[in-house]
């Protein structure tokens, strides 16, 4: 039995490990998750998400349905400290150019229980405002 390690320098993110419970991923800058490329939030229905930032520097933007709208806030991700996405919050990253983050979900998270919520123009403003 050997030891097994993986790395990721492309755009974007990769699972760089998975079994039966859970996928470890690394994710990188891409231009969707830029200030100027953020379109849009996205929420795991049925399981939460784990980020840990490594290098760079990442802003995880989230929104919680109120009566008019989604209420939206920002965190500024600090290095080597676990941030959960609760199943369910709509959420996204904003990422320099330099970041590198590890990504721990459960194997089951998938497109097919996931959704995509396009944001519109005042929302993106928000978003904007907050990073």
């Amino acid at each position: 039995m050997d030891i097994l390690n993986e790395s990721f320098d492309g755009e974007g993110m990769q699972r760089v490990y998975e079994n039966d419970k859970w996928t470890v991923g690394l994710k990188n800058w891409k231009p969707a998750n830029d200030i100027t490329g953020i379109t849009n939030l996205e929420r795991h229905n049925k399981t939460d998400e784990l980020f840990v930032l490594l290098k760079g520097s990442c802003t995880l933007i989230y929104a919680n349905p109120v009566k008019d709208g989604l209420d939206f806030k920002a965190i500024e991700m600090e290095q080597n400290k676990v941030y959960n996405i609760p199943a369910s919050l709509w959420h996204n990253t904003i990422t320099s150019k330099d970041t590198k983050l590890v990504l721990i979900e459960d194997s089951s998270t998938s497109m097919d229980n996931t959704d995509i919520l396009e944001l519109n123009e005042d929302q993106l403003a928000k978003v904007k405002q907050l990073v």
